[in-house]
């Protein structure tokens, strides 16, 4: 059903592109069509009069691959902005992201209002060494203005050779001129987990972003943590904040871990494959022991699929600041010659059937922003997490929010 599915697709974008050149060159097709799928005859008349003007006006030449291209690229970019015409070296780029490891400067970017935003850089990236913010706008590139049309364009300008440097001009709140950050690329490794003792009998685990091992990751960091603790743990912190989510399932396996059952996640579309529904299966890997969940602005996408299931469910209770608001799905689709469409498909709803798109998650317990981001490796507990601790000795052990004060 799928492979035919796509296949109609290819075929009608084939009549529209050719109805675009066969008018460009003074034909016209007036022929009759189904009611409620008629061709916009106008719109394709215009589209093909642009084409022909700018091939024969333009300063410089231009050749029709490159002005359909572009007119692609601007259809799919209109929708919203994390849908995108992918061409061979961006389709590249989406695999080698994927498979968890990539040369640049480890920043996840949406766009925003005709704005390239900063949703979080990396843990562990340069990015996030050189003091880049979830927030923050980026408004040049190597002293060249970003293109607000195309997200692609952007990212693929941050990517670069492992040892090169890129300056990036960033926009900030609160900051009368843009900030100037020389970021030199490197080798980035999507390391998805880490974990922690950082008082007796309680845990805490980072997720920095969702990969496809972060589940099993996740798994083995809390049997390491009840092994070294010397007992099952009675509380743990989870750290989502400045999470930019990552793979769907991987948010599935993690809400999953916490869960005896219930729907996870839910998602609407207007295919078939794009309507479904994730449930949890039986076994709580904390039995029951209270979770505290941190959240941020930066947190996105998956991690909101888990702050979400796991606050309507009543399993964990949710502190920090409201979410990023990023509740769709995207499909990435390979097309003809190594290309490929990466399209929104789905919204995605937590367990209550609220969709969180433009809007977060508020958490249980609100925060005021902590000038600190979250502490790296070996730091110690920053006062965001020392918050989240004191918190979760308040809560039962069944892990249902309790009545707090004081906090």
């Amino acid at each position: 059903m799928q492979t035919h599915a796509r296949s109609v697709l290819y075929l009608g974008l084939g009549l529209v592109l050719g109805l675009c050149l066969g008018l460009a060159r003074g034909v016209r097709a007036d022929k009759p069509a189904e009611p409620g799928n008629e061709l916009p005859w106008a719109d394709a008349r215009t589209l093909a009069d642009v084409i022909e003007r700018v091939k024969h006006d333009y300063v410089n030449p231009v050749d029709d691959h490159q002005l359909l291209t572009a007119a692609v690229r601007g259809m799919v970019a209109s929708l919203d902005p994390y849908s995108a015409y992918l061409d061979g070296d961006e389709y590249d780029e989406i695999k080698i992201s994927s498979s968890g490891e990539y040369s640049g400067v480890g920043i996840e970017v949406s766009m925003e209002d005709d704005q390239v935003v900063v949703v979080a850089p990396l843990e562990g990236s340069p990015a996030a060494a050189a003091g880049i913010r979830s927030g923050d706008v980026i408004v040049t590139i190597d002293g060249i203005p970003v293109n607000t049309t195309t997200l692609t364009d952007t990212i693929g300008r941050m990517r670069g050779k492992e040892g090169s440097t890129v300056r990036i001009g960033i926009a900030r709140d609160g900051v009368a001129e843009p900030l100037q950050f020389v970021v030199k690329r490197q080798r980035v490794e999507l390391h998805s987990v880490r974990s922690d003792l950082p008082e007796e009998n309680y845990g805490y685990v980072r997720i920095a972003q969702f990969s496809e091992t972060t589940g099993t990751e996740l798994d083995a960091a809390i049997k390491a943590l009840a092994k070294r603790n010397g007992s099952p743990l009675k509380g743990l912190v989870l750290d989502l904040r400045d999470n930019p989510g990552g793979v769907l399932e991987a948010a599935v396996a993690v809400a999953d871990e916490f869960l005896d059952g219930g729907v996870i996640v839910s998602a609407k579309g207007r295919t078939p494959d794009a309507n479904f529904t994730m449930d949890a299966t039986p076994g709580d890997a904390l039995l029951g022991a209270p979770i505290v969940v941190l959240v941020n602005g930066g947190s996105a996408s998956a991690a909101e699929i888990v702050a979400g299931a796991l606050k309507d469910d009543h399993r964990a209770t949710l502190m920090g600041r409201t979410t990023f608001g990023k509740g769709s799905v995207q499909t990435v689709e390979a097309l003809p010659g190594d290309r490929a469409l990466k399209l929104t498909t789905s919204l995605y709803y937590t367990p209550s059937g609220v969709s969180i798109n433009h809007k977060g998650i508020v958490p249980d317990i609100e925060l005021p922003r902590d000038s600190n981001p979250p502490a790296a490796a070996g730091a110690g507990p920053d006062s965001e997490e020392q918050r989240a601790l004191q918190q979760l000795k308040l809560l039962p052990i069944n892990g249902k929010p309790a009545v707090t004060a004081g906090l």
